[in-house]
């Protein structure tokens, strides 16, 4: 069993890449080669069955990964845990929490489509978390396949010292095998799914070549080691296999060089090379620095040291809604926890019992007793939320939290059926929980239920989740724009309000005008009590503020809330048996009407600032598709072969902008928004407004009879 494996000999890596690069293809292998399955399954296969890491429904449908899966593996004597990642800029954050725990990576790159838009936003990630990985070029039999290219792009688009281990035998339709410049030999894999390695001498055709590509790595690896430095300068010649393994080991691990390999995971070419590239190159848990923060200590930052007999500190960095409730993936970076054991929630300082551990292989659990320092496990039965330390009380460590990106969609959803209504509202806690990028909201205003996230396809699944977990279908709708109402100027009212039924009737006249506020009040709402001589009494002047405020609450024009007026009343009158409270306070209401009709009311339309960050190419197609939706370009700049736009556009224009956006920029387009600021709305579009408010007035009606 796993448990038993030295630290030293364990490997936590994840499998990171722009979307359809072959990472779930490429884990599918790992898992055959290291005997974890028995036959191999397509991510989009003729036989239905689908990759193992991609366990959902959804995912085998889609043919995408939309949750990070994780497993374990032995490969001779270590313990590999791997993570597949989605490849996705709508499931960012599963990439982000998975690279937060992990200590080395493989960045899967295509032969054909080389460094693409999400390759750069793994690359920052993997760049934030500091962690060394290893480049692995698939799809070398593809038409189009160009290992050097891309191995020049990882220099030139990421800024990686990129060093080539490997030189490929062939590529597109002819490729058969690889040359290992370190130990210079050639390697080629038989069977019918690769697994039989057949090691011979360098084809005599490629051995010049071979030649010249070792002198090349061997330089490219002492420009970055001292040590080899030293050895090249004094006798190249007399350098051995084994002081370039110890070299590009101690270059990867202290991030100062990426060594390249590639391969094809679909003919099953390379992947056993890789994996043992994976065992010599990358850190175990020992070699990888993480730091915590000492709360007893003014949150000062401590090393925390993969050892057993520490006091135990973990992250819980992924939740999952199991099927015997809450699965808490987590990350032991110190000391060890067993079944049976309590241990303490750093950020409410609950204890909780640990009542069972089990290693993950995709959906399947494994049960252990136990764990320690350097292993990733699930465990079951704890309360938390994602990015919760846990530790044995002896010590108050928290990790750093993982950077969660800005939402930038929103929709507004219902259930189909009230019926399901409780099962909706459990679907959203628990999506909530397990996605922090994933968030819901309650409009006041509109009463709907507002759901935002990080893409359109992102929320489209969940809606999909809903659907097919909770048995809950729901219906999505454009959100609603929070618009306001105003004035544009002055506007007097003087009403009568009389009503006589047998016995004491009702009677108030109220007299005044509405005016706008000036542009910098703090206030929306202003009452002024201008009456003299006793027109109305004392009494009744609350009743006319309270009438106003209600009148406020609703616009005549499209039915939103009415800012930025002050109200003043100057004059009126009452009647000795029939005035009373609710009188003057029908008054009123009926009276703003009157004047805010006379004072040019116009509709105002929030106005969102906008920053996109697109490659200098795309600048022309940016800067017009923020014109098209009438934005207002306020600054342009560009910076590292960025250009960044900042722009004011209002917010009923901007649904559907991430998908245009990727499309425009082949997907390396991102943008942030915020409210900026209200702004009348133009003239057609308030027209339209209005008919719209009327006809759905109209229709309430026509229910109601």
């Amino acid at each position: 069993m796993a448990s038993n494996v030295p630290i030293e000999k364990i490997r936590n890596i994840g499998i990171s890449a722009h979307i359809d690069s072959g990472k779930t293809t490429l884990s599918e292998r790992i898992l055959f080669y290291t005997g974890k399955i028995h036959e191999i399954h397509e991510v989009r296969g003729k036989d239905g069955v689908g990759a193992v890491m991609d366990s959902m429904d959804l995912e085998r449908e889609k043919g995408i990964t939309i949750q990070s899966a994780a497993t374990y593996a032995m490969w001779g004597e270590y313990n590999i845990n791997l993570i597949d990642t989605p490849g996705h800029v709508d499931f960012t954050i599963e990439v982000e929490r998975a690279l937060r725990v992990l200590d080395g990576a493989i960045l899967v790159l295509c032969s054909v489509s080389g460094v693409q838009s999400q390759s750069i936003t793994v690359d920052r990630q993997m760049k934030r978390y500091k962690v060394p990985r290893i480049a692995f070029i698939n799809k070398m039999d593809r038409s189009g396949a160009n290992y050097d290219r891309v191995a020049a792009q990882l220099k030139e688009k990421l800024g990686h010292h990129a060093v080539k281990l490997q030189y490929p035998i062939g590529a597109e339709d002819r490729f058969q095998g690889l040359i290992d410049l370190l130990s210079m030999k050639a390697f080629y894999f038989d069977g019918e799914n690769g697994e039989h390695i057949r090691e011979e001498a360098i084809p005599a055709d490629m051995l010049d070549e071979a030649k010249l590509r070792r002198d090349e790595m061997i330089e490219g690896i002492a420009n970055v080691d001292d040590e080899l430095g030293e050895a090249f300068l004094m006798d190249p010649a007399s350098i051995t296999e084994e002081q370039l393994r110890v070299a590009v080991r101690r270059a990867t691990i202290a991030l100062k060089m990426t060594p390249v390999m590639c391969g094809s995971a679909y003919k099953n070419k390379g992947v056993q090379l890789l994996l043992n590239a994976v065992c010599s190159y990358l850190p175990n848990p020992k070699e990888a620095t993480n730091e915590a923060l000492d709360q007893k200590n003014n949150e000062a930052k401590v090393i925390l040291e993969s050892d057993p007999t520490k006091p135990f500190v973990g992250l819980a960095f992924k939740l999952e809604d199991g099927r015997y409730g809450q699965l808490t993936y987590m990350r032991i970076y110190q000391g060890k926890v067993s079944k049976g054991d309590f241990i303490i929630n750093q950020v409410n300082q609950k204890k909780v019992k640990v009542p069972r551990i089990v290693r993950m292989h995709s959906s399947e659990m494994h049960d252990v007793n136990e764990a320690t320092a350097g292993d990733i496990v699930a465990l079951f039965g704890i309360e938390c939320a994602s990015g919760d330390t846990f530790t044995d009380g002896t010590v108050q460590y928290t990790m750093t939290s993982m950077f969660v990106p800005d939402a930038v969609i929103s929709l507004a959803v219902t259930p189909k059926n009230r019926d399901t209504l409780a099962n909706f509202s459990k679907a959203l806690n628990r999506f909530h929980k397990e996605d922090p990028t994933f968030r819901v909201r309650r409009d006041e205003e509109s009463a709907q239920t507002i759901i935002s996230g990080m893409g359109e396809l992102h929320l489209e699944i969940y809606i999909e989740r809903m659907k097919r977990e909770y048995n809950c279908e729901v219906v999505a709708g454009k959100p609603q724009v929070a618009y306001r109402e105003t004035i544009s100027q002055k506007g007097e009212f003087a009403y009568t309000h009389k009503k006589q039924t047998g016995g004491s009737g009702q009677f108030a006249r109220v007299c005044g005008y509405v005016e706008p506020l000036p542009a910098d009040a703090v206030q929306q709402y202003e009452f002024v009590d201008d009456i003299v001589g006793g027109s109305i009494p004392r009494e009744f002047i609350p009743a006319c503020d309270k009438g106003f405020q209600e009148a406020v609450k609703k616009g005549s024009l499209i039915g939103f809330p009415v800012v930025g007026l002050r109200v003043v009343i100057n004059d009126g009158a009452f009647h000795a048996v029939d005035s009373s409270e609710m009188a003057f306070k029908t008054a009123a209401i009926m009276g703003f009407r009157e004047g805010y009709a006379a004072a040019k009311p116009v509709i105002l339309e929030p106005i969102m600032k906008v920053e996109v960050t697109a490659p200098e190419d795309f600048q022309g197609s940016v800067v017009g598709q923020l014109n098209q939706r009438r934005g207002t370009i306020l600054e342009t700049g560009t910076a590292e072969g960025y250009v960044t736009a900042v722009a004011e556009v209002p917010l009923n224009t901007m649904f559907g902008y991430s998908t245009d956006l990727r499309s425009a920029t082949q997907g390396k387009g991102e943008f942030t928004m915020e409210f900026a600021k209200y702004l009348p709305v133009p003239r057609n579009e308030a027209e339209a407004l209005m008919a719209q408010y009327k006809e759905k007035q109209a229709a309430e009606q026509a229910a109601r009879k």
